[in-house]
């Protein structure tokens, strides 16, 4: 099946979509030496650079890998799976047993590290947590995860706050999905309130074992509550 000439813009983005196709549809099977660089350019109308972005792209996807001297072979038939799809797929008791690791010791990292900045979010963070309390679900499961975002945020580690980020769209879809908001709140309107203050004030006050010690509570009482 021959490439046709791609139009213009995004390049990078329709040249991968393009030899994905390829891939997945069974023209080059695993196995296959790609055909270089030069003639995918020709075949697609576009430069090698782009090219050369399409085929770091697929071989990020698992589908190809490249081979010293030798060129670029199709390794696998369907992209590897990425890590927001396995979050989507995974049961909430084992996403939250790596949110607390996560964010338990974000909560210490917060403590000694928060800034005057940090602390003016964290205080704004917990007011619209309480403002969101009479609000539809979506927006008081907003409001929770911002909190939690500050929190990690105030760590001040980059790796840390890109995890969170990966978590916080899988977090959100089991919390709206699982958990009775507008019940909880009707019995009990400031639901998880203390707690969630009681992390804001160890983070302010610098204390990291309490901080770490209330993350830790907070995360396991939503977790219980989840999966009653």
């Amino acid at each position: 099946m021959p490439l046709d000439a791609l139009r213009p813009s995004p390049l990078v983005e329709q040249a991968t979509t393009r030899l994905r196709e390829q891939i997945t549809g069974g023209h080059w099977p695993v196995g296959t030496r790609l055909p270089g660089e030069t003639t995918l350019a020709k075949e697609l109308g576009v430069g090698r650079s782009t090219v050369r972005e399409a085929l770091r792209a697929l071989a990020g996807a698992g589908l190809v890998r490249a081979r010293q001297g030798a060129g670029v072979f199709v390794t696998a038939a369907e992209p590897a799976e990425g890590w927001p799809e396995r979050l989507r797929r995974a049961a909430i008791g084992d996403v939250y047993e790596v949110r607390m690791l996560l964010e338990v010791q974000a909560a210490r990292l917060a403590a000694g590290r928060r800034t005057e900045k940090d602390i003016d979010a964290l205080r704004r963070a917990l007011a619209g947590r309480r403002a969101a309390g009479s609000e539809g679900d979506p927006a008081f499961v907003d409001a929770d995860i911002a909190l939690h975002a500050a929190v990690v945020a105030a760590a001040h580690n980059p790796v840390l706050t890109d995890l969170f980020t990966e978590f916080a769209p899988a977090l959100r879809e089991a919390l709206i999905e699982l958990l009775d908001l507008g019940g909880l709140r009707r019995e009990d309107p400031g639901h998880g309130d203390a707690r969630h203050a009681a992390l804001v004030a160890a983070v302010i006050d610098g204390d990291v074992a309490a901080a770490g010690a209330a993350a830790e509570e907070e995360l396991e009482r939503t977790l219980e509550e989840l999966l009653r």
